[in-house]
């Protein structure tokens, strides 16, 4: 069996190269290839590859494009593309097709920047008895159907006991290997070590700290490993109180919480920390934690505090309002109390807060959320926190580019960007369930999906 799971994916692997150097031969530089078929190129690891073609020149008429640096619909546009990058963005009567260019037909669907989901888990929890294998292949998976659905780049947010395996992953997107999404990824997460439990760090799971100087230890470790950002848990478990209020429990101490936080930022990464409400919620904005994530029980000081310090906000709205959640405090509170009309509030709350930074992530996990399905976040934005279709639209797109530190590279149509864009047939704007429905899909100037366009 694991032979077999190991067999199929180095097969999975080695179909989608795209970006492997050119070979110079069997025999060293410059001599003849003297091995199987054409010439090859080379993978990163010396393996011979077929030689993939790059992107070139090509244009895409687009009927309507939403603009993300104004949230509005623009018509009758022409975006000029050279390779992996936008080179031209302009009305179609400024903007000239060069002769040659592939020109792309979106004349009838609404173009987008490629969509950016915040907050993934790529991984599923592994199975008693799951191979390191089998566990890659399902992250593959989950990452190539976010794909399908637009999401050209995500932020995996800890690998749920898959140890550093995300930093393959990433890479291997980077390198061309496979077909994904761009990523930033968090690695395994530093988790609170409970009083009285002295079981040893598990390699493949969350780091286990029990003060701030283990907890800087494994910033430095994680981040050595590859990480991009930091996941941290101030905030565990809520229960109610016989007067229905909620209660949350407290994990790391501010002072530990801090240190971790320094520490990540002293090393140039950020840190997304996971908190329901409550005081672990408040010791995270406090402490300057980059993202904050799901936070049920926002409330207007910590609201204000987090657009004061420059922080963001990360509800993952679909992911907390699924039936499961009414399920479990129906069985703990007798049907008495609901945690859903709570953190909807929130999610209004912060949309009314000036200045504050939503973004869009979903918590898509393969658990009781499929990957490729994350559009159902826009929709939930829109219906059930408050937002306008635009502000949706921009938590996905410019305002995730900015918190992860590539607004220069994605996030909008603009002269020198990343050429991800996806396209739908209807307006978005109008419904925003438009976003279910992508039908076109690049990613730095390669076709993904097309469903839509003349060629």
């Amino acid at each position: 069996m694991r032979k077999s799971l190991q067999g199929l994916l180095v097969a999975f692997v080695l179909s989608g190269f795209a970006n492997a150097a050119a070979a110079q031969g069997a025999g060293g530089p410059g001599q003849p290839w003297r091995g199987a078929g054409p010439q090859p190129c080379f993978g990163f690891d010396q393996g011979v590859l077929p030689c993939s073609k790059p992107p070139g020149a090509a244009a895409i008429r687009a009927g309507r494009m939403f603009d993300s640096n104004t949230g509005r619909t623009l018509t009758n546009q022409v975006i000029l593309l050279d390779g992996e990058r936008i080179t031209e963005v302009g009305p179609a009567a400024r903007v000239k097709i060069p002769s040659g260019a592939k020109v792309i037909d979106l004349s009838q669907a609404t173009v987008l920047p490629g969509l950016i989901d915040a907050h993934v888990h790529m991984f599923n929890t592994p199975k008693p008895g799951m191979s390191r294998e089998a566990s890659i292949l399902i992250a593959i998976q989950h990452l190539q159907a976010d794909l399908q659905a637009g999401f050209t780049t995500v932020r995996d947010m800890s690998t749920h006991g898959n140890g550093y395996d995300d930093v393959e992953i990433r890479d291997a997107i980077n390198r061309g290997q496979i077909d994904g999404p761009r990523a930033q990824i968090a690695t395994r997460g530093v988790e609170w070590r409970a009083p009285g439990n002295t079981a040893p760090d598990d390699p493949l799971k969350g780091a286990l700290i029990g003060n701030a100087e283990e907890g800087r230890a494994a910033v430095r470790d994680q981040i050595g490993h590859g990480a991009d950002w930091i996941k941290l848990y101030p905030a565990g478990a809520y229960s109610f109180t016989a007067t229905g209020e909620p209660a949350y429990v407290v994990t790391y101490p501010l002072p530990v919480l801090q240190a971790m936080i320094d520490e990540t930022h002293r090393l140039g990464k950020k840190a997304a920390c996971h908190v329901y409400g409550g005081e672990g919620q408040h010791n995270a904005v406090v402490a300057g934690c980059d993202t904050i994530e799901h936070a049920f029980s926002l409330t207007r000081e910590d609201a204000d505090l987090i657009v004061q310090k420059g922080l963001a906000y990360d509800p993952t709205l679909q992911r907390y309002i699924e039936p499961y959640m009414d399920d479990n405090d129906a069985r703990n509170t007798g049907g008495k109390y609901r945690m859903i009309p709570i953190f909807e509030r929130a999610v209004r709350l912060a949309d009314k807060t000036p200045g504050m930074k939503i973004m869009m992530g979903s918590g898509a996990d393969g658990s009781t959320y499929a990957h490729g399905t994350q559009a159902l976040d826009f929709e939930m934005l829109v219906t059930r926190g408050g937002l306008a279709p635009a502000r949706a639209i921009l938590a996905g797109t410019k305002v995730n580019a900015e918190v992860l530190g590539w607004k220069d590279q994605i996030g909008s149509i603009d002269k020198g960007k990343f050429a991800d864009i996806i396209a739908v047939p209807g307006d978005p704007l109008a419904d925003i369930t438009e976003l279910k429905r992508v039908r076109f899909v690049m990613k730095g100037g390669k076709i993904v999906r097309n469903e839509l366009a003349g060629r």
